[in-house]
């Protein structure tokens, strides 16, 4: 690996700043130390860019004035210190902005910018475990960040996604000086429960990930061998067979760190120590964790709703913050534009606009706040600012995506305090109703073959290219949909998908909250899957006469983890057992005119991996069953979903 020496540059410029309405604001004079290496405790360096503004950089030049401190905006990153974030845009202008852009608009107002390479990626030494060092990493950059002549000792750190991990991972360590903190659709409440696996199961976008990662680092960048064997791997092919994957004979080989820890996650199916380690598990660490202003964000088709409400409630009860929730009804970080998959949720969707001028303002707005500690500035944000998805008219717009509207939303907790948890019970003729089950005897059965899985159509899905996207999606098949074949038929017609639903319902409902299913179940083999998703239908209209099935959110559960996460136990076959699924938290009005739906199945790939329903241990497949699974739905076996009703207001 090569090692950079730091070196420095003196720069002056001028840019636009949103919070002076457009008008031309000096950005001072700065200079850019670049490739500094931060030494860690195991004495591995991280490579570290830091931008001062010339107030500040006299100590660091060796001149003889007195430095002025200041605060400092920390941001950590496996993606290139140095690299442009897709998600730094806004909706008025698309074009992504420059790492130097973003800094030089809080050099503007008066902060040091860092950005860091995480360990083992791009310039940083060492090598690179995806999630598990950042935690002991971030804490001794932030110690060594506040003994700085040029740090006045208060920290506020930003970033999307694994810059949100990196920044929980900190935070559950009290890392020093960290007053102030943007988690931007990250910062695991439980990667165990959402990120990693999800009710047991394994993300498959895991892989995806770690495929388009190896390429990026050190390592492979430096030997070409490696680097064409890895640009070669059809990753579709691949997948085609993801329950032979063995350590050894994957689509990661060539990159044996990537790998490694890959299959680490993916066969730790218990809920063991490794899951409680401050980078995965922030629930763990929620007393010791730091005491800052935070705010966490996610949106309805990110993978982290559940992690930042999670955050939310154990932070903001524990700590005095303030601690803020915002949910967007965007895929993962595009908070600047007003779709997600093929659904359109009208001109307010945007973050931009709405809670403030843009996003890159909101951030500068909140460290404003709270790490210049200015009690005469009111804190930017409501305690909840929540986008409730419905009202729009179903149409397609000149896009071609169909118009499902919405609105923001102020609440003072999380979750709502009206809300009213409502039983919504499965039938037999497959209805969907609030009245229980009165019948003796009465259950559904399919057949679940791993081979044949039912297609990811949209949801929280993000790392998943080429073989998933997330979002809003008409539920069924469709060219370049993985898994899907001609003639393309909706889900609901696959003979492995139960569907439930509402008659059309006579007035609005609001849907806002967490979302659980409690199925009786039963199967032929000793473990297998189950998983139910939450739809909202339209009516047929003018531009889709067969109506419209959108998916909201959903869930799944490998059965062996019912009772225990820590202590899996298979089945006995053919004996009814009850089970409890939960989906990520969603926000919808289903119109008048439309139904509620719920789709109950036993795969979801290639969002997750396929359960061979053999009982052997997670990632270790040797062979593959065909499961007979059954819903049971009597009334001494009641199945439903419970729904968070929001009352008319």
């Amino acid at each position: 690996m090569k090692y950079f020496k730091h070196f420095s540059q003196l720069r002056t410029a001028e840019g636009l700043d949103a919070s002076t309405g457009g008008v031309a604001a000096a950005t001072p004079a700065y200079t850019v130390l670049r490739d500094v290496m931060v030494v860690m405790r195991d004495g591995v360096r991280l490579a570290t860019d830091i931008y001062i503004p010339q107030p500040a950089v006299g100590a660091t030049l060796q001149k003889p004035q007195k430095p002025q401190k200041l605060p400092v905006v920390l941001e950590r990153t496996p993606y290139g210190k140095e690299i442009d974030s897709r998600s730094e845009r806004t909706a008025a202008d698309a074009r992504v902005k420059s790492r130097v852009e973003v800094a030089e608009h809080f050099l503007r107002h008066g902060y040091i910018v860092i950005y860091q390479d995480c360990r083992g990626r791009y310039r940083s030494e060492g090598s690179f475990v995806k999630y598990t060092s950042d935690a002991q990493d971030g804490f001794d950059t932030c110690s060594w960040i506040v003994a700085q002549p040029w740090s006045n000792g208060r920290i506020g750190t930003m970033g999307l996604s694994y810059a949100a991990h990196t920044q929980a991972a900190l935070a559950s360590l009290n890392a020093p000086g960290v007053v102030a903190m943007f988690l931007d659709s990250g910062g695991f409440s439980n990667a165990y429960q959402g990120g990693i696996r999800q009710g047991g199961a394994f993300e498959m976008k895991q892989a995806t990930w770690a495929l388009r990662q190896a390429m990026e680092s050190p390592e492979i960048r430096n030997d070409d061998d490696r680097h064409a064997q890895l640009k070669a791997i059809d990753i579709r092919e691949w997948f085609t067979r993801s329950l032979e994957w063995k350590p050894g004979d994957s689509p990661l080989t060539p990159a044996p760190e990537y790998e490694e820890y890959l299959f680490d996650q993916w066969q730790r199916g218990a809920f063991d120590a490794y899951w409680r380690q401050p980078g995965l598990y922030a629930q763990g660490y929620y007393d010791s964790f730091s005491d800052a202003a935070m705010v966490h964000m996610s949106s309805w088709y990110d993978p982290y709703p559940r992690t930042v409400t999670e955050n939310f409630i154990g932070l903001s009860s524990r700590k005095k913050g303030p601690v803020c929730l915002i949910l967007g009804p965007w895929i993962h970080g595009n908070r600047s534009v007003t779709y997600s998959g093929d659904v359109d949720f009208g001109p307010a969707a945007t973050l931009d606009g709405q809670l403030a001028t843009d996003f890159l303002e909101l951030r500068r707005r909140w460290f404003d706040r709270w790490l210049k500690d200015d009690a005469g500035v009111p804190s930017p944000l409501p305690p909840v600012s929540l986008f409730v998805m419905g009202g729009g008219s179903g149409l397609k717009n000149a896009e071609g995506r169909m118009q499902h509207g919405g609105t923001w939303r102020s609440e003072n907790d999380w979750p709502i305090p009206d809300t009213s948890f409502t039983a919504y019970y499965l039938h037999a003729d497959r209805s969907l109703s609030q009245q229980a089950p009165s019948v003796a005897q009465a259950s559904l059965t399919y057949r679940y073959d791993p081979r044949n899985p039912v297609p990811t159509v949209g949801g929280a899905v993000t790392s998943g290219e080429p073989l998933m996207v997330g979002g809003a999606f008409d539920q069924r098949e469709a060219p370049g949909v993985f898994g899907a074949v001609a003639p393309f038929r909706a889900l609901a017609e696959r003979d492995d998908v139960l569907v439930f639903q509402s008659a059309p319902l006579e007035q609005d409902v609001e849907l806002t909250g967490a979302v659980t299913a409690s199925l009786w179940i039963s199967s032929d083999c000793p473990d297998t899957d189950f998983t139910f998703k939450l739809i909202d239908v339209y009516p047929p209209n003018a531009d889709y006469p067969e109506g419209y099935a959108m998916n909201l959110t959903d869930g799944i559960l490998r059965v062996r983890y019912r009772t225990s996460w820590e202590q899996p136990e298979l089945m006995e076959p053919g004996r009814p057992y009850q089970i409890r699924i939960e989906a990520f938290p969603t926000s919808n009005v289903f119109m008048r005119g439309h139904r509620i739906r719920i789709d109950i199945s036993s795969s979801n790939f290639p969002r997750f991996d396929c359960n061979p329903n053999t009982g052997e241990p997670e990632g270790e497949a040797s062979q593959v069953r065909v499961a007979t699974n059954s819903i049971h739905l009597d009334r001494d076996h009641p199945s439903f979903v419970t729904l968070p009703v929001i009352p008319a207001r």
